[in-house]
């Protein structure tokens, strides 16, 4: 048994395939409402001012539509994973370009090199955000995974829902 299929570690990622594959659904009705999401073990909250009707049967859907074979559907180009990802590419090369003792000048000469370092840095991890997704922060093989409830609630002023699942 690998890591990524410890219990707890593994419903997690069941749960973040399903929040992106229902966040694509969503996408394609209401386009212009801004949504999040968030998993957990447990299941996953939708954040954004959706109807429930809407967020049920997407949620609904996307789980059937996982199962049917569509893996893309985990994939999400506005997760998390991606930013990290593109965050840790962008400031290694910074930290090293600035590494150790030097003086104020020599620290103004070097910001050009790690400009053009961290732009390549981050051109080059974009496609890596998608297959993090895919190897590691996602499942889209979800199993028995089913959804339990729906229910609206509110984090702070945003309109959100927690969907809570069993595997």
């Amino acid at each position: 048994m690998s890591l990524l299929d410890i219990p707890v570690l593994l419903h997690t990622r069941r749960n973040h395939a399903l929040e992106h594959a229902t966040l694509h659904l969503l996408a394609e009705k209401f386009p212009h409402v801004q949504m999040g999401g968030y998993s957990i073990a447990s299941g996953f909250f939708i954040m954004g001012d959706l109807p429930q009707d809407a967020v049920r049967d997407a949620a609904s859907n996307a789980l059937a539509r996982l199962r049917s074979g569509e893996k893309d559907l985990a994939i999400h180009p506005g997760c998390g994973t991606n930013f990290a990802i593109s965050l840790l590419a962008v400031s290694l090369p910074i930290r090293a370009v600035f590494a150790g003792e030097m003086s104020l000048q020599k620290k103004l000469r070097r910001i050009p090199l790690a400009l053009i370092l961290s732009l390549t840095a981050y051109a080059l991890s974009r496609p890596l955000g998608s297959i993090a997704q895919s190897k590691v922060t996602t499942e889209a093989n979800v199993g028995e995974l089913e959804i339990l409830s729906i229910a609206p609630i509110h984090l702070g002023r945003v309109p959100a829902y927690r969907i809570m699942t069993r595997s």
